[in-house]
């Protein structure tokens, strides 16, 4: 690797500025917010370093090139001009992942296999000799994006997409991907020194990303990365990933502050409780069972109330009508004093329903679903939160136009 590259970090929508100001605190440069990510430039020890620390990238990509791919055979022909035989050896196993966007193409699995067809093409002549293709757990991951009739080629320094930190054993119905969890807690300022609380925790994803913050954990420290199995640069990024693995554990601390998580739903905070013993958090993290519209007493010393309220289908019979109940009694209980709330809500009822006035608001996705983060300030003791601002009005509210490819009704490989 170069001694810098301009590398691109995928994220969901609405998290491009998060991510950004992310990356800037581990060291990458020349960073730019792009459609779906953030373009920057990094050394291999950067690299490697985002790979480990980021809490809200899904991949960290190496740009090899864009070009004009106009049929089948402009695809095959833009992909054998790539210098294959410098990323790859025939003792080298790859695959492709293919996704189409407006393209004249129909199915990823054909672009994919003409992508592959071509590097195995180029391999063999130049090196008399091919790479073996491995879709389960391959050396290296090949990106093949098409956008109508341009096609972008990346690596995948990463391999499992970054949200698959490794402690999810026991998922619940369309889980928070952790990723998004890491930029919410972000997007609240969250930093670990206060106490944090998720009344509907659900799988535990929002408080297991808080412990680890808490913790001053890395996200990646329990996992490897494609990066390591590279041919040309795997030697030395496990030198580095070495160091840096024992360094992240060295600076770890105790969690000085409560974290706290309810749910009514015994299945649920089974699966939470699973997933916490997995993360090796189980000591910092209390799981009792719970209502969220009967909270019980919260630490007198205030701190982040984070919550991700269902959106309408785990509520049973009601309808919107239901919805609107429920949301109204979480407004009464969901207000102790001395305590910032933060809520992502994915129904348009809940901001009227909820009887208080957001400060601040950012939109985001949730998967496919389209959410609004809600931030509300902590309020004083028999103070009215209908007093912090004019019906309608938000303070700070944060303008965020982001769109993730990946999420935009793309067909995957």
């Amino acid at each position: 690797m170069a001694e810098r590259l301009a590398l691109f970090a995928t994220t969901a929508r609405g998290t491009e500025d998060l991510l950004a100001d992310e990356l800037k605190e581990l060291g990458a440069r020349r960073i730019r917010q792009d459609r779906g990510g953030v373009r920057f430039m990094a050394s291999l020890d950067e690299a490697l370093k985002v790979c480990l620390w980021s809490r809200i990238a899904m991949r960290v990509l190496y740009p090899l090139g864009e070009f004009e791919a106009r049929g089948a055979q402009g695809l095959y022909d833009a992909v054998a001009s790539v210098p294959w035989e410098e990323h790859l050896t025939p003792e080298t196993t790859f695959a492709v992942e293919a996704t189409l966007k407006d393209s004249e193409h129909s199915h990823t699995g054909f672009v994919a296999l003409k992508v592959k067809d071509a590097i195995v093409d180029r391999m063999r002549e130049k090196l008399k000799a091919r790479p073996d293709v491995d879709t389960r757990h391959p050396d290296v991951g090949v990106v093949a994006h098409l956008v109508r009739e341009r096609l972008s080629l990346s690596l995948d320094l990463c391999g499992e997409p970054l949200h698959r930190r490794g402690y999810r054993v026991r998922p619940t119905a369309a889980p928070m991907k952790e990723t998004l969890a890491g930029a919410i807690l972000r997007a609240a300022g969250y930093t670990g020194e206060e106490a944090l609380v998720d009344p509907m925790c659900g799988s535990g994803t929002l408080l297991i990303e808080g412990g680890l913050i808490a913790r001053r954990r890395a996200p990646g420290i329990a996992r490897d990365f494609a990066v390591e199995k590279w041919p040309h640069l795997g030697e030395r990024a496990r030198e580095l990933l070495a160091d840096m693995r024992a360094d992240a554990r060295r600076n770890e601390r105790k969690v000085a502050v409560p974290i706290l998580g309810f749910d009514k739903d015994p299945e649920a905070l089974e699966a939470a409780r699973r997933n916490v013993k997995a993360a090796k958090l189980a000591e910092e993290i209390l799981l009792e069972e719970g209502d969220a519209t009967k909270l019980p007493p919260l630490p007198a010393s205030g701190g982040l109330l984070l919550t991700n309220p269902p959106y309408g289908d785990r509520l049973g019979s009601g309808g919107q009508k239901g919805m609107k109940s429920f949301y109204f009694k979480l407004g009464d209980t969901l207000r102790p004093p001395g305590w910032r709330i933060f809520v992502l809500s994915g129904n348009p009822a809940f901001e009227s329903a909820f009887h208080a006035r957001p400060s601040t608001r950012r939109d985001l996705w949730n998967g496919p679903i389209a959410c609004t983060l809600l931030g509300y300030p902590a309020r004083r003791a028999r103070e009215d939160w209908a007093s912090e601002a004019p019906l309608g009005v938000a303070e700070d509210a944060l303008d965020v136009a982001a769109v993730r490819p990946e999420d935009e009704g793309e067909e995957q490989a």
